[in-house]
């Protein structure tokens, strides 16, 4: 290809009608602007009850022209909009639960506040339930756009159309992916590294369940991979570190990946 043709492929990409995606920047600032409004401490001075409402009112007019970007209609933008901000006290409560979590189950975590305000789990665990509200709304591409940028930014993946149940718990997080079918139950705590995705299927099947149900009280330590959408894990189980799982597990059991030790001999020096 010459750099002629690219350039006219690039420019045909570049002014293709994108009718239904929103603005990818106004998006990373509406979900930071939002994350910050909701739990990072105030600047400089007191915000008093009046800002933080103009500010609420501020990020719903903000949600709203991202959502219109998607639906082209005015009335449904605004009552999407109303519907996420009518539903953020109950995402508010779970999030706080998930701070609690991960202070409880590391031993490294100073506060709760510090796990708010330093930690890649608790923000990619925020991110994603806002996106998954989103997502149940049946709005669009927007979700995506958010959980791909705090993937960016944490290397954690977390589809929005997961399903993830209160008090969850990633500890240190970095490549850890959860797929878009996948049911997590309550007090699940997964560990850097840890795959809960799809065996290869084709488009056909796209539909149907992919990816694993992790019931309550699961721990899934770091390099595990459970796979596919008819694996269940019995809840209260222990699914050990590089551990590969493409069959249900009962409840109550431990999984390992048992490694051999061979002692070496010393060589002789000459």
């Amino acid at each position: 290809m010459s750099q002629k043709a690219l350039i006219a492929q690039i420019a045909e990409w570049k002014n293709k009608s994108f009718s239904a995606i929103p603005d990818k920047e106004l998006s990373t600032l509406f979900i930071n602007d939002l994350f910050s409004l909701l739990f990072l401490p105030a600047t400089l001075r007191q915000q008093n009850q009046y800002e933080l409402e103009k500010a609420f009112e501020s990020l719903k007019s903000h949600l709203c022209t991202l959502v219109y970007e998607v639906v082209k209609d005015g009335k449904a933008a605004q009552d999407a909009s109303d519907d996420f901000f009518a539903a953020l006290p109950e995402l508010y409560r779970m999030l706080q639960k998930d701070a609690q979590a991960i202070f409880r189950y590391d031993p490294a975590a100073r506060s709760p506040e510090e796990v708010v305000l330093a930690y890649p789990g608790f923000y990619a665990i925020a991110i994603y339930r806002f996106s998954n509200q989103l997502w149940k709304q049946q709005v669009k591409t927007l979700p995506r756009l958010f959980t791909e940028y705090a993937h960016s930014k944490t290397g954690i993946d977390i589809h929005p159309g997961a399903t993830i149940g209160e008090s969850f718990f990633i500890d240190h997080g970095t490549g850890i992916v959860i797929g878009e079918t996948t049911v997590i139950g309550k007090n699940v705590k997964i560990y850097q590294g840890v795959t809960i995705g799809a065996l290869s299927t084709s488009r056909e099947k796209v539909k149907g369940k992919r990816h694993p149900t992790i019931e309550d009280n699961v721990i899934i330590y770091s390099g595990a991979a459970i796979l596919g959408g008819k694996t269940l894990i019995g809840k209260n189980s222990i699914i050990g570190g590089n551990v590969w799982l493409t069959q249900s597990v009962p409840a109550n059991v431990m999984v390992e990946n048992h490694s051999s030790i061979t002692q070496k001999e010393k060589t002789k020096q000459a």
